[in-house]
This record gives structure tokens, sequence and C-alpha cells, in this order.
């Protein structure tokens, strides 16, 4: 686990403005041997899964979305305190009941899934796991599951937001 004191930055990307927890690679190394992901907690806050990412300059960064920021009620600039610990969770993220339960009933719809890179397992366990409802995020998951099968694993995300939206015309 490791403590310290940090604030809030603003940049801007070529992909728009982005904010970040700027943290000092000291603090970054001890969590960079496997895979820098980490559970960041901020100001005593429920801890989150987040990735240190590299700044090119030796040290690194933890990306912080506008809806997390305005939760907090963090400002930029202002000292946060920021505690991270290592992420011992097997996806580096949690995986939603409503998936976990349809890849334990469909073995090819979890070889697809489990085959592809963690980074790819996350960003869809993200899109099943973001919804609030409990139905959403079943219909999600089962269009992921579909989706894996029918590309025989290979993920197309064109492809699989085409697939929402024909499932969401299916059953209106």
């Amino acid at each position: 686990m490791q403590e310290f004191t940090s604030s809030i930055r603003q940049g801007d990307s070529t992909l728009g403005w982005h904010f970040t927890i700027p943290v000092i690679k000291d603090i970054a190394e001890k969590f960079t041997e496997n895979d820098r992901r980490v559970m960041c907690s901020i100001n005593g806050e429920k801890a989150f899964h987040a990735a240190l990412m590299s700044d090119g300059r030796g040290d690194y960064f933890i990306n912080l979305n506008k809806e997390r920021r305005k939760k907090l009620g963090i400002v930029v600039g202002e000292p946060i305190q920021v505690v991270l610990t290592e992420d011992e969770s097997k996806y580096g993220m949690p995986m939603p009941e409503e998936f976990e339960e349809l890849l334990m009933m469909d073995d090819e719809g979890s070889s697809f899934f489990h085959a592809l890179t963690p980074g790819k397992q996350r960003s869809l366990l993200h899109l099943i796991g973001k919804p609030k409802s409990s139905d959403v995020r079943l219909k999600k998951a089962i269009v992921i599951n579909e989706h894996l099968k029918n590309n025989q694993g290979k993920l197309d995300f064109k492809q699989l937001n085409q697939d929402f939206k024909d499932y969401n015309q299916q059953f209106k």
C-alpha cells in the first residue's frame, strides 16, 4: 500500500481534455512489475480499479473521468489524499454477475472471452458493467457473447456497436 498527496491535473490531448493524478516513479514502481493495475482510493472514498500509465518522462499517472471527479467533488489543483494498493482481481475490474452466469452456461462463449487479451476483456467488462439496470447489463452480455461466437473470438468494436443497435431494434 502506498499513500501520498497529489492533485488533479488537466491536460489537453488529441482526444480532448483529460484529467490525471500524477504518480511519481518511486511510488509507481512498486506496482509496475506485473501489469500496472491498482486499486485507487481518493480522500478515503471507496477504491476503484485503475492503471498506472507512463507519462513518457519517467513518472506515471492515473486517468480520472468526469463522472468520478464530479462524484468525489474534486477540483483541479486542490490537494487530494491518494491510496494505491495492488489490484488482485482476476480481470482488473469487477466481473458483472450477469456475464459471469452467462459464461458459466456457455463454454464456447467463455473460451472466446478468455482467449482475448486482458485489455479487451476489461473493455468488454466495462461495457457490460456500466449500466445500472441488471436488464441492460444482461442484454449487453448476451450481445457481446453472441458477437464473440459469431466472429470466432475476434472482437470488432464497429460491428459490436452495430450488433447492439440490431439487438435493440429486434426487441422494440
